[in-house]
């Protein structure tokens, strides 16, 4: 059942990717702007243009019967345009497996996705596992001491921490680690990835094999740009330091509101549960509150958590972008950010596709994950 199930769900979500290809694709070409003027700037001449439309098929209709000119965006009755156009052009390149060349960049964007996603990765990681652990913890402590001083606290923490955005967080973190404590063993790198002359080498040089060129190199290559798990798998610990002590920093600013928001989901979930009969039972039986909390309550409490803990990983994609803009993380969010003023559609479309796929897949893990927490629930 378990299975039949996730493929249930994997199938219907190709309509989820197809719609959101398609509505992505055609909002990029319609808002003002040329990618040809972003790209060139005071060069960019009617002829230069004009080439350079023609170069990117851009001089074709972007959709069955919708075409932008100097006129704007409008409809055409060529039938035509019905097979020949950007949106039909760019589905057989998908089908493929070809996501395209920046216009921006010149480079193919799986290239692009392969060096700068696993920056996002990490990021989205350690702050999934920072908001998760932190404020778990936090909402079990507010919890079982209701009304007390702790649990005061804990909640006007919550409160501050939903409130504070991630630029003013950032930069306050960037202050108190990087210029208040310089010199200490509390500092921290205040931006970038790694220090500079940090040596990276990738998985499968350190494997012995320098000129590996297999159909799993852009797998590998995806691995050694993912600074710490390379530094574990080729043993370099300097590396995994660096690039550890480089990530704090941001996952701490990215990840802040989630925990908020989960310390009072867990905190309203867990007294809820507290208070039904089964936890009076367990109690009269004689268990320690201790085990009654964690083995009844917290199982039973956890299932609104854990979807909190599936929607932040979109808060902590969105947020990347301005997290990575503050601590100069060369990573997806800063691309998608920088593709959207350079009007490089190509990027946008890579980007938004796999994003979409991430949150997919995010979903369906804690779907799947109900029937491990709450036996009563049978995904088949």
């Amino acid at each position: 059942p378990m299975t039949r199930y996730v493929i249930r769900r994997l199938l219907a979500s190709i309509p989820v990717i197809l719609g959101v290809i398609t509505l992505v694709f055609i909002l990029a070409r319609v808002i003002p702007g040329d990618p040809c003027v972003a790209a060139y700037g005071e060069k960019a001449t009617e002829e230069v243009c004009s080439a350079f439309e023609e170069r990117y098929g851009l001089n074709d209709p972007i959709f069955p019967f919708i075409i932008k000119d100097d006129a704007g965006v409008h409809l055409t009755p060529d039938p035509s345009s019905i097979v020949d156009n950007q949106f039909v052009t760019y589905l057989g390149s998908l089908v493929q497996g070809d996501l395209g060349t920046s216009i921006r960049f010149g480079r193919p964007v799986t290239e692009i996705l392969i060096e700068r996603l696993p920056i996002t990765v990490q990021l989205t990681v350690f702050a999934l596992f920072f908001a998760s652990i932190v404020g778990i913890i936090l909402g079990l402590a507010a919890a079982t001491r209701r009304n007390s001083p702790a649990d005061v606290g804990t909640m006007v923490i919550a409160n501050l921490g939903v409130s504070t955005p991630v630029f003013v967080l950032g930069l306050v973190l960037q202050i108190i680690f990087a210029v208040w404590l310089a010199g200490t063993v509390l500092a921290l790198p205040p931006s970038g990835v790694l220090a500079p002359g940090t040596e990276v080498v990738p998985v499968y040089a350190a494997w012995g094999f320098p000129d590996y060129d297999g159909f799993l190199k852009p797998f590998l290559d995806f691995v050694s740009n993912m600074y710490i798990v390379n530094g574990i798998i080729t043993l370099n610990w300097e590396l995994f330091a660096d690039a550890t002590a480089h990530m704090i920093l941001p996952a701490i600013a990215v990840g802040t509101i989630p925990l908020a928001i989960i310390a009072r989901m867990t905190r309203s979930s867990l007294l809820e549960v507290l208070g039904l009969d089964f936890i009076r039972t367990a109690r009269a039986k004689g268990l320690r509150e201790r085990f009654v909390i964690i083995r009844h309550g917290m199982r039973n409490a956890l299932l609104p958590v854990v979807t909190v803990i599936g929607l932040s990983v979109a808060g902590f994609l969105s947020g990347a972008i301005l997290t990575e803009t503050i601590f100069n993380l060369p990573g997806i969010g800063r691309t998608l950010f920088e593709a959207i003023q350079g009007r490089d559609y190509i990027v946008i479309q890579g980007v938004t596709i796999v994003v979409a796929i991430g949150y997919i897949l995010v979903n369906l893990i804690v779907d799947v994950s109900y029937a491990f927490l709450d036996p009563r629930i049978r995904l088949g």
